[in-house]
C-alpha cells in the first residue's frame, strides 16, 4: 500500500491556488491514498510540525467545489527559504523525520520560483540519501514568470481582474470635464517582470479606449521621457490613464519606488518590498505639468479576486494539481508540471513535466519584441497570447448577497 500525501502552499496566494489543492485531493481519493495532510503555512509550518489532516475539513465533492471558489491559500502560506544542504543537514533530517513519522511518501508543493527551489533542495537530498519520498512542484504565480511553461496558474485570473478594473477606472476618469487633463496612474504587481502590467492592454475594446501608456520593468524607465509623453497626451486628451509596473527601474539600477519613500524591508529570499512607483509618478506629473493627477495601487486585490476568476485559469490550476499528484504516485520526483498550448484560437492546451533544476530560481521576462512604441505599450502578439487565459467564469456560491468560502475555522468530520 502506498504511503500518505502532504501538500503545501507557498509564496503569494492567487485566486485559483486552492483549485490546485482540490486537484491533489481528487487525485489522492482516486488513488485510494489513506491520509492527505496539509502543511499549515508551507514548509515553515512543516518544520514546526504544524500539520493538518485534510479530511478534518474536506470530505465530499461539494467541499472540493467550494474550495475551488475560495481565494487565498486555504492551508496558509509562507516565504521561507530552505538553507543550502551543505552544512545544514540537520534541517533536512528533521524534515524527513517528520515525513517518516507520518508515513508520508508523496510531497507536493504549490508555488512560484522560490517554491520550486524548495522542491529542488528536498528532491536532491532525498536522492543523495536514498529516501523513499517523491517530490513534485505545482506551478503557481500571478507574476507568470516561471520558465518552461506557457503560462502559470493564477496569472489568467489576475489578468482578468486587472483588465476589468482598468476598464472601470478608464470610464471613471473620463467622467470629468475639467478644463485641464486628469491623469490617473495605476500601479500593478509583477516584481521584475511585466506580464501583469501588460494585461492592462486587454481592457482596450469597442467600449473602452484602454490605457494610454503601459510601462514594463523589462525596459529601463526614463522619468523625463515619461513627463514629455504625458505633456504630449494632455494637448489632445482630457483623460489620461497610465499603467506602470511596481518593479520599474531607472538607468542607475534603482527601483523607481526608491526615488520616493520606500521600505528597505526584504523577505527571506532577498526580495525588496516594491510599492510607491505610481505615487511617486503622480507627484512628478503634478509638479512638472500642473495637471491634476491621482494614483491607484491594485495591490493584493489582483491576486485574491476569486469572484472574477477565469474559468480557464481555474480549470488549469486544478489540472496541474491533479497531474502532479498522479505523477508522484507513478514514481516521478524532482519535477514540475507545465502547461503547453497547441492552439490559441481555438484554445487547446495540454500538460508536460520538466526537471526541477531547469525551473528553480529562473525568471522569465516578457519578450522584448512584444514591447512596442518606445517601451510604452505591448503588441498584438501579447494580446493574442493572453486573451484565452482570461476566458470564462467560475461563478461563486452566494449567501446573504456575498460569496461563500471554505475555511479552517470549523472542522467537518462528516461523511
Amino acid at each position: 500500500m502506498k504511503g500518505n500525501v502532504i501538500i503545501g502552499q507557498s509564496g503569494g496566494p492567487t485566486a485559483v491556488i486552492n483549485a490546485s489543492l482540490a486537484g491533489v485531493i481528487k487525485a489522492s481519493w482516486k488513488e485510494g491514498i489513506r491520509r492527505i495532510y496539509g502543511m499549515h503555512y508551507g514548509i515553515e509550518g512543516l518544520l514546526n510540525e504544524d500539520i493538518v489532516d485534510i479530511e478534518d475539513y474536506i470530505v465530499t465533492s461539494q467541499d472540493l467545489s467550494l474550495l475551488k471558489r475560495t481565494p487565498s491559500a486555504f492551508l496558509g502560506t509562507c516565504r521561507y527559504k530552505l538553507p543550502e544542504i551543505e552544512g545544514n543537514e540537520a534541517v533536512y533530517e528533521k524534515i524527513f523525520d517528520i515525513l517518516d513519522k507520518k508515513n508520508i511518501e508523496f510531497f507536493l508543493y504549490n508555488g512560484g520560483n522560490d517554491s520550486m527551489d524548495t522542491i529542488k533542495q528536498l528532491s536532491d537530498y532525498a536522492a543523495a540519501h536514498n529516501k523513499k519520498q517523491k517530490f513534485m512542484g505545482i506551478p503557481k504565480t500571478i507574476d507568470n514568470d516561471l520558465p518552461l511553461t506557457d503560462h502559470c496558474p493564477g496569472y489568467g485570473s489576475a489578468a482578468k481582474y486587472i483588465a476589468t478594473s482598468m476598464k472601470e477606472l478608464i470610464h471613471d476618469n473620463e467622467s470629468y470635464g475639467a478644463s485641464k487633463s486628469t491623469v490617473l496612474i495605476v500601479e500593478i504587481m509583477g516584481r521584475h517582470t511585466g506580464w501583469l502590467t501588460a494585461s492592462a492592454a486587454l481592457s482596450k475594446d469597442i467600449d473602452c479606449s484602454g490605457p494610454d501608456l503601459i510601462y514594463l520593468p523589462e525596459v529601463v524607465f526614463d522619468v523625463e521621457k515619461f513627463v514629455n509623453k504625458v505633456k504630449d497626451l494632455a494637448r489632445n486628451k482630457k483623460s489620461i490613464v497610465i499603467a506602470v509596473s511596481e518593479g520599474l527601474k531607472v538607468e542607475d539600477g534603482r527601483f523607481l519606488c526608491e526615488l520616493g519613500q520606500s521600505s528597505e524591508h526584504v523577505d527571506a529570499f532577498g526580495h525588496k518590498k516594491l510599492s510607491g512607483a505610481a505615487a511617486y509618478l503622480a507627484g512628478v506629473v503634478t509638479a512638472e505639468t500642473g495637471l491634476k493627477s491621482r494614483y491607484v495601487e491594485f495591490s493584493s486585490l489582483q491576486r485574491c479576486a476569486a469572484h472574477l476568476a477565469s474559468r480557464c485559469d481555474n480549470d488549469e490550476a486544478y489540472n496541474v494539481g491533479f497531474l502532479a499528484a498522479k505523477a508522484a504516485f507513478n514514481g516521478e520526483t524532482g519535477k514540475m508540471v507545465s502547461i503547453e498550448v497547441q492552439s490559441r484560437d481555438p484554445y487547446i492546451s495540454s500538460y508536460d513535466m520538466f526537471d526541477i533544476h531547469e525551473v528553480a530560481n529562473v525568471e522569465r521576462n516578457v519578450p522584448k519584441n512584444w514591447i512596442i512604441n518606445d517601451g510604452t505599450y505591448v503588441s498584438d502578439e501579447y494580446l493574442d497570447y493572453a486573451r484565452p487565459l482570461i476566458n470564462g467564469m467560475l461563478n461563486p456560491y452566494f449567501a446573504g448577497g456575498l460569496p461563500v468560502h471554505l475555511t479552517m475555522m470549523k472542522k467537518r468530520k462528516t461523511k
